[in-house]
């Protein structure tokens, strides 16, 4: 390992130790031919098992260099990358840096390992996936089937934790569903590949969960905190649907 490289995992190490029990977060940036390390804020809502760079401030941080890897820590676990980790570092297209950072005897944070993963195409499945707000819930699966299925890319809209419960957000609003090219059809009518909004102890009063008709009363969804799957669609999920959506390839302008 040449020298400069040890200054750089020094200074991730360091920020990984001050961080714990948060996960830190932060970017490798390529500025006249050497790499340095950017500290960057968590914003995730649970900073303790996941993390979030702010848009903006990762914006900043590429007006100085060129970004060439993403840097995270995981406390009191391993250094290898989580399902969501792989997801989200292939949308990124960038290696993704990991140490694990434990919890010693005496209650000191240590490095416990690292990582360093580049994208390999990697697909998360659509049944049995682990959830991630914003990177493997129910929206990700409904476009990840659309995409898989029918060829068709949906968009993937920012989503805040809890977003549902925030007195005002509602992410299905029928000007959100019309720029994803999506109509309301009667339940009656209901298709594979129809998308089934329901809505699941909302205090907006709002849909806030996805799921893709497979036919044959059966519902591909993912459900907050569990393991997605296969369901029927009756009994207490039909209940909670409120609408039913269909692509038809036309976006409002």
């Amino acid at each position: 390992m040449d020298e400069s490289m040890s200054r750089l995992n020094d200074a991730i190490d360091a920020h990984a130790l001050r961080e714990y029990p948060r996960e830190a977060c932060g970017l490798v940036v390529i500025i006249k031919g050497r790499r340095r390390y950017f500290p960057c804020v968590n914003v995730a809502a649970t900073p303790g098992d996941q993390f979030m760079i702010d848009p903006a401030e990762y914006a900043e941080i590429e007006d100085i260099g060129e970004v060439v890897a993403v840097v995270h820590s995981h406390p009191d676990v391993n250094a290898q990358p989580s399902p969501g980790d792989l997801v989200a570092l292939e949308a990124s297209g960038l290696p993704w840096i990991i140490v694990a950072v434990h919890k010693q005897a005496d209650g000191a944070p240590v490095i416990a390992g690292r990582t360093e993963t580049r994208p390999s195409g990697y697909k998360a499945p659509l049944v049995g996936r682990q959830w991630q707000h914003g990177v493997l819930d129910c929206w990700a699966l409904v476009r990840d089937w659309y995409a898989q299925e029918r060829g068709i890319t949906l968009p993937n809209p920012p989503r805040a934790d809890e977003w549902w419960n925030d007195g005002h957000s509602n992410l299905y609003s029928p000007d959100a569903l019309a720029n994803a090219g999506l109509v309301k059809v009667a339940m009656q009518d209901i298709q594979p590949g129809d998308i089934i909004l329901m809505q699941v102890r909302s205090r907006n009063l709002v849909p806030n969960h996805a799921g893709v008709y497979l036919g044959d009363g059966q519902m591909l969804h993912h459900m907050h905190g569990r393991l997605s799957t296969r369901d029927v669609f009756g009994g207490y999920w039909l209940e909670c649907a409120v609408s039913l959506m269909r692509y038809n390839g036309v976006v409002e302008s």
